[in-house]
């Protein structure tokens, strides 16, 4: 991957509607020149797909929080996140390191429904523990981004 690849993916990181003569115009290249770095980025699977990002308020899920789960062991991992990966409401599930063995988002329309789906991930075999943080308000959410520098903005 190179400088030009960053450019692009830039563009289609801030839409990934953009078209490849606008993402072109930008970067100053050809159009079908574009359309065949998109489709080798894509072949090579760095480019894996092109979400709809939507706004949680419009659609009625303001409620956004952070649960820590720890399991039992290890054993029970496989389980719990097949039965993450259920729930609409979880949009995210990590596997971490530290006092908790994964990290799940959960965006939800209110605290009635957060405690619905917190009351089902304690019974999931395996959960001994939980920790939720609610969040109050984000100042910032991105996907994966690339500088062309490497600066991580910290001097």
């Amino acid at each position: 991957m190179d400088s030009t690849d960053i450019k692009i993916i830039n563009c289609l990181s801030e839409n990934a509607r953009m078209s490849s003569s606008m993402i072109g115009e930008r970067i100053s290249m050809s159009v079908s020149a574009v359309i065949e770095r998109i489709k080798k980025l894509e072949q090579a699977g760095v480019i894996k797909r092109y979400p709809v990002i939507l706004n949680p308020e419009a659609i009625g899920k303001e409620m956004v929080a952070f649960v820590f789960v720890n399991l039992d062991h290890p054993r029970y991992n496989d389980c719990f996140i097949d039965l993450i990966k259920q729930s609409s409401e979880i949009t995210e599930c990590h596997m971490i390191t530290g006092d908790f063995d994964f990290l799940i988002k959960v965006m939800t329309h209110s605290t009635k429904s957060l405690e619905r789906i917190l009351d089902g991930i304690k019974r999931i075999k395996g959960v001994s523990l939980t920790r939720t943080l609610v969040v109050l308000r984000s100042a910032k959410e991105e996907f994966v981004s690339i500088s062309l520098n490497n600066d991580d903005g910290f001097a």
